[in-house]
Protein backbone atom coordinates (compact mmCIF):
# COMPACT_ATOMS: atom_id res chain seq x y z
CA UNK A 1 0.00 0.00 0.00
CA UNK A 2 1.18 3.78 -0.40
CA UNK A 3 2.24 5.13 2.72
CA UNK A 4 0.20 8.73 1.37
CA UNK A 5 -2.58 6.23 1.23
CA UNK A 6 -2.80 5.50 5.46
CA UNK A 7 -2.36 2.48 7.10
CA UNK A 8 -4.84 -0.36 7.38
CA UNK A 9 -5.49 0.37 11.01
CA UNK A 10 -6.48 4.42 9.16
CA UNK A 11 -8.10 3.44 6.88
CA UNK A 12 -10.37 0.96 8.59
CA UNK A 13 -11.14 4.32 10.93
CA UNK A 14 -12.09 6.07 8.64
CA UNK A 15 -14.49 3.57 6.88
CA UNK A 16 -15.76 3.08 10.42
CA UNK A 17 -16.22 7.07 11.20
CA UNK A 18 -18.29 7.11 7.79
CA UNK A 19 -20.62 4.53 8.34
CA UNK A 20 -21.20 5.91 12.03
CA UNK A 21 -21.69 9.12 10.63
CA UNK A 22 -24.60 7.34 8.08
CA UNK A 23 -25.72 5.36 10.66
CA UNK A 24 -26.13 8.70 13.18
CA UNK A 25 -28.27 10.01 10.12
CA UNK A 26 -30.13 6.56 9.68
CA UNK A 27 -31.34 6.38 12.90
CA UNK A 28 -32.52 10.34 13.07
CA UNK A 29 -34.57 9.17 9.78
CA UNK A 30 -35.98 5.92 11.42
CA UNK A 31 -36.85 7.71 14.16
CA UNK A 32 -38.64 10.71 11.93
CA UNK A 33 -40.33 7.92 9.80
CA UNK A 34 -41.69 5.80 12.73
CA UNK A 35 -42.81 9.35 14.26
CA UNK A 36 -44.82 10.63 10.77
CA UNK A 37 -46.47 7.14 10.37
CA UNK A 38 -48.01 6.74 13.97
CA UNK A 39 -51.45 5.49 13.34
CA UNK A 40 -50.76 4.49 9.64
CA UNK A 41 -50.16 1.04 8.31
CA UNK A 42 -46.91 -0.91 9.47
CA UNK A 43 -46.35 2.00 12.16
CA UNK A 44 -45.37 -1.02 14.89
CA UNK A 45 -42.91 -2.52 12.44
CA UNK A 46 -41.34 1.22 11.89
CA UNK A 47 -41.36 1.96 15.63
CA UNK A 48 -39.46 -1.42 16.17
CA UNK A 49 -37.10 -0.69 13.18
CA UNK A 50 -36.07 2.77 14.09
CA UNK A 51 -35.01 1.06 17.90
CA UNK A 52 -33.20 -1.44 15.95
CA UNK A 53 -31.40 1.27 14.06
CA UNK A 54 -30.52 2.86 17.09
CA UNK A 55 -29.28 -0.57 18.31
CA UNK A 56 -27.31 -0.88 15.74
CA UNK A 57 -25.29 2.47 15.86
CA UNK A 58 -24.51 1.52 19.32
CA UNK A 59 -23.17 -1.12 18.12
CA UNK A 60 -21.09 0.23 15.76
CA UNK A 61 -19.43 2.69 18.20
CA UNK A 62 -19.23 -0.46 20.40
CA UNK A 63 -17.18 -2.03 17.61
CA UNK A 64 -15.13 1.04 17.22
CA UNK A 65 -14.09 0.65 21.08
CA UNK A 66 -12.85 -2.74 20.95
CA UNK A 67 -10.99 -1.84 17.93
CA UNK A 68 -9.58 1.12 19.69
CA UNK A 69 -10.67 3.62 16.89
CA UNK A 70 -11.37 7.24 17.95
CA UNK A 71 -15.07 8.10 16.84
CA UNK A 72 -15.08 11.54 14.97
CA UNK A 73 -17.82 13.27 16.60
CA UNK A 74 -17.75 15.99 13.56
CA UNK A 75 -18.46 12.98 11.08
CA UNK A 76 -21.55 12.39 13.65
CA UNK A 77 -22.67 15.71 12.99
CA UNK A 78 -21.97 15.40 9.41
CA UNK A 79 -24.88 12.46 9.57
CA UNK A 80 -27.00 14.31 11.44
CA UNK A 81 -26.83 17.64 9.44
CA UNK A 82 -27.05 14.85 6.44
CA UNK A 83 -30.50 13.88 7.47
CA UNK A 84 -31.88 17.41 8.54
CA UNK A 85 -30.76 18.34 4.69
CA UNK A 86 -32.26 15.40 3.51
CA UNK A 87 -35.68 17.00 4.56
CA UNK A 88 -35.69 19.74 2.04
CA UNK A 89 -36.82 17.75 -1.04
CA UNK A 90 -39.20 18.59 -3.74
CA UNK A 91 -42.11 16.76 -3.14
CA UNK A 92 -44.79 19.36 -4.58
CA UNK A 93 -45.85 20.58 -1.46
CA UNK A 94 -44.45 23.74 0.18
CA UNK A 95 -46.12 23.74 3.63
CA UNK A 96 -47.59 20.34 4.73
CA UNK A 97 -46.07 16.55 3.94
CA UNK A 98 -46.39 15.07 0.75
CA UNK A 99 -47.99 12.07 0.09
CA UNK A 100 -44.39 11.03 -1.71
CA UNK A 101 -41.96 11.44 1.65
CA UNK A 102 -43.10 8.39 3.36
CA UNK A 103 -42.49 6.65 -0.03
CA UNK A 104 -38.93 8.34 -0.65
CA UNK A 105 -38.00 8.13 3.30
CA UNK A 106 -38.63 4.41 3.15
CA UNK A 107 -36.82 3.99 0.05
CA UNK A 108 -33.68 6.31 1.27
CA UNK A 109 -33.58 3.76 4.71
CA UNK A 110 -33.30 0.85 2.87
CA UNK A 111 -30.45 1.99 0.84
CA UNK A 112 -28.98 3.51 4.13
CA UNK A 113 -29.75 -0.27 5.71
CA UNK A 114 -28.10 -2.17 2.62
CA UNK A 115 -24.99 0.27 2.96
CA UNK A 116 -25.05 -0.90 7.01
CA UNK A 117 -25.16 -4.72 6.35
CA UNK A 118 -22.10 -4.17 3.50
CA UNK A 119 -20.13 -2.91 6.58
CA UNK A 120 -20.95 -5.54 8.87
CA UNK A 121 -20.30 -8.15 5.92
CA UNK A 122 -16.92 -5.66 5.64
CA UNK A 123 -16.07 -6.44 9.62
CA UNK A 124 -17.08 -10.23 9.15
CA UNK A 125 -14.57 -11.04 6.67
CA UNK A 126 -11.99 -9.13 9.07
CA UNK A 127 -13.21 -11.11 11.88
CA UNK A 128 -11.59 -13.92 10.51
CA UNK A 129 -8.24 -13.01 11.62
CA UNK A 130 -9.05 -10.41 14.68
CA UNK A 131 -10.02 -11.27 17.78
CA UNK A 132 -10.95 -7.95 18.94
CA UNK A 133 -14.05 -8.70 16.73
CA UNK A 134 -17.03 -10.97 17.46
CA UNK A 135 -18.22 -13.12 14.63
CA UNK A 136 -21.51 -14.61 16.44
CA UNK A 137 -22.69 -10.80 17.10
CA UNK A 138 -21.56 -9.21 13.64
CA UNK A 139 -23.51 -12.39 12.17
CA UNK A 140 -26.19 -11.36 14.52
CA UNK A 141 -26.23 -7.77 13.02
CA UNK A 142 -26.03 -8.77 9.06
CA UNK A 143 -29.27 -10.91 9.96
CA UNK A 144 -30.82 -8.01 11.79
CA UNK A 145 -30.03 -5.51 8.51
CA UNK A 146 -31.54 -8.33 6.09
CA UNK A 147 -34.49 -8.54 8.11
CA UNK A 148 -34.11 -4.81 8.51
CA UNK A 149 -34.17 -4.35 4.30
CA UNK A 150 -37.19 -7.07 3.79
CA UNK A 151 -38.85 -5.40 6.01
CA UNK A 152 -38.53 -2.17 4.25
CA UNK A 153 -38.99 -3.26 1.38
CA UNK A 154 -42.65 -4.81 2.21
CA UNK A 155 -43.43 -1.10 3.18
CA UNK A 156 -42.29 0.51 0.58
CA UNK A 157 -44.48 -1.74 -2.19
CA UNK A 158 -47.16 -1.26 0.29
CA UNK A 159 -46.84 2.67 0.25
CA UNK A 160 -46.18 2.89 -3.17
CA UNK A 161 -49.56 1.51 -4.05
CA UNK A 162 -51.07 3.64 -1.77
CA UNK A 163 -49.40 6.91 -2.92
CA UNK A 164 -50.06 5.87 -6.56
CA UNK A 165 -53.48 4.57 -6.85
CA UNK A 166 -55.43 7.62 -5.93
Amino acid sequence: MNGSAGTADELLAIYLNDHLAGATGGRDLARRIARSQRGASGARELGRLAAEVAEDARALQDIMRRLGIPIRRYKMLLGWAGEKAGRLKSNGYVVRRSPLSSLLELEAMRLGVEGKASGWRTLRELADTDPRLDPDRIDTLLERARTQSETLQELRVRRAAEVFAG
